[in-house]
């Protein structure tokens, strides 16, 4: 069922009662739906973040951290939940953990790049010379946004209008101080064969947050489908009944 929150500025589904006990929060390009077959028979609201699915984008270029302090907001009167959350989600529930834990009482993370590894792999020799000749002017603005049309991520093409500068601001964040900063009980649910965040790199960043747990799913990838998903919900139940809402 449709619901809305925040006096109407943010959508979600909602299933079961009020106040809910799991906030969902989806990833980049998705919608709340999502999590439907996760939070099916639980008292849940699964947000559509602003800029996805019938919620309208920010007025401003936003980060993680305002998306973050946007779902508190929303949330504040339900008292402390437990986030499941999903890629982008994942970003904005950290910093959500970190800034309110009085509103978090557990989370669930899948798919979340929340650290780097290794270096991102750089562009086609072709499309770094272009770029360097764009900045001296020497390339007009039309052909520089043809190439990043062509050489950028699905993503970032599929983005519009405030959306794309936004992408460009979140892929470009890091969460070393929010993940060491989570008190709240929390579980990493990892496809083996997540390519968009490799769980080598999720599994180091669990590491930065006490008592976290990681869990590796075989075969999975890094969309909410699958064997992930039905251990994403597994783990879900579990510390729900962990932390007692």
């Amino acid at each position: 069922m449709l619901t809305s929150l925040a006096d109407g500025t943010l959508l979600a589904e909602k299933t079961g009662a009020t106040p809910p006990t799991v906030i969902a929060l989806h990833g980049w390009g998705r919608t709340g739906a999502d999590f439907a077959p996760v939070v099916d028979g639980l008292d849940a609201v699964a947000i559509h973040l602003p800029g996805f699915g019938i919620t309208p984008p920010p007025a401003q270029v936003w980060g993680s951290p305002e998306y973050a302090e946007d779902v508190a907001a929303a949330i504040s009167g339900f008292g402390p939940v437990v986030i499941v959350a999903h890629s982008f989600g994942g970003r904005v529930a950290v910093h959500l953990a970190q800034k309110h834990p009085e509103l978090v009482r557990g989370l669930v993370l899948t798919g979340a790049p929340l650290k780097r590894l290794h270096a991102a792999p750089q562009p086609p020799l072709r499309y770094r010379v272009i770029r360097r000749l764009g900045r001296m002017g020497l390339v007009s603005k039309k052909a520089m946004q043809a190439m990043r049309e062509k050489y950028s991520s699905p993503d970032y093409r599929n983005a519009r209008g405030v959306m794309r500068e936004i992408f460009v601001k979140v892929v470009n964040e890091t969460y070393d101080d929010q993940l060491a900063a989570i008190q709240a009980p929390t579980r990493m649910v990892w496809g083996s064969e997540d390519v968009g965040a490799p769980p080598d790199a999720a599994e180091a960043a669990s590491k930065l947050i006490p008592g976290a747990r990681f869990t590796l799913v075989p075969g999975g990838m890094h969309m909410l489908e699958g064997a992930t998903r039905d251990e994403v919900r597994r783990q879900l139940l579990d510390l729900i009944t962990e932390v007692g809402t």
